[in-house]
C-alpha cells in the first residue's frame, strides 16, 4: 500500500499511461484520451512532465500552483513538453517510440530563511529575484550533484540573473519536494 498521499504504483502507471496517450493523440492529431479513474486525478493539483531521450531531456514543462485539477495540468504539461518547450522543437510523431515520459507532483513550496536549508537531493529550489523566478526539480539537483550554493547560482543564471544574487536581501528562496515517477 501507498503511505499516506502518495500514489499507488498502478495508478502511476496508468497516469504515465495517460501522458503519453495525451502526447500521442498531439503527434497524430487526434483527440483527448479518457482521463483515468483515480481520484488524485480529480483534485486541485499541480505536475511537471519531463520527455527524456537517451537519458538527456527532451522537454518539460509545469506548474508548482494548483489552479485546476491535476488531471488538466497534467494534460496540459505533457501536451507543451511536447510541442512547446521553447527549449526544444516540436516533438516528431517518429520520436514518440524514444522518449521516456517522467512526471512530478510537487508538495506546497515552502520559503526559508537560510540557503543553508535547502537539502541537494531531497528538495527542490526557486529562486524569486526582481520578478523573476527560476526552478529546479528536486532529481534533477541531484543528477548535477549540486551543492547547495552552486544550486542557488544555476537559479540565478536560469533567472539571468549573476551568481550570488541569492545572497541579496532581495531575494526570496524556496524548497519543495516531489512524488516523482517515470516509465
Amino acid at each position: 500500500m501507498a503511505e499516506s498521499g502518495e500514489l499507488t504504483e498502478s495508478e502511476r502507471r496508468r497516469i504515465l499511461g495517460f501522458a503519453r496517450e495525451v502526447i500521442s493523440a498531439g503527434c497524430a492529431g487526434g483527440g483527448d484520451p479518457e482521463v483515468p479513474d483515480i481520484p488524485r486525478l480529480a483534485e486541485l493539483g499541480s505536475c511537471f512532465v519531463t520527455l527524456r531521450e537517451a537519458g538527456e531531456v527532451r522537454g518539460c514543462i509545469g506548474s508548482l500552483e494548483a489552479f485546476e485539477p491535476l488531471a488538466e495540468n497534467l494534460r496540459r504539461n505533457a501536451e507543451n513538453a511536447a510541442f512547446s518547450d521553447p527549449a526544444f522543437p516540436p516533438l516528431e510523431a517518429d520520436e514518440l517510440n524514444f522518449v521516456t515520459l517522467e512526471v512530478s507532483i510537487p508538495a506546497p513550496a515552502l520559503r526559508i530563511g537560510s540557503p543553508d536549508e535547502l537539502t541537494p537531493g531531497r528538495d527542490g529550489a526557486i529562486l524569486v529575484f526582481r520578478g523573476r523566478r527560476s526552478v529546479f526539480l528536486p532529481h534533477t539537483i541531484a543528477e548535477r550533484r549540486w551543492s547547495a550554493a552552486e544550486t542557488w547560482d544555476n537559479l540565478a543564471r536560469k533567472a539571468g540573473a549573476e551568481p550570488g544574487v541569492w545572497r541579496s536581501p532581495e531575494a526570496e528562496l524556496y524548497i519543495f519536494r516531489c512524488e516523482t515517477f517515470s516509465e
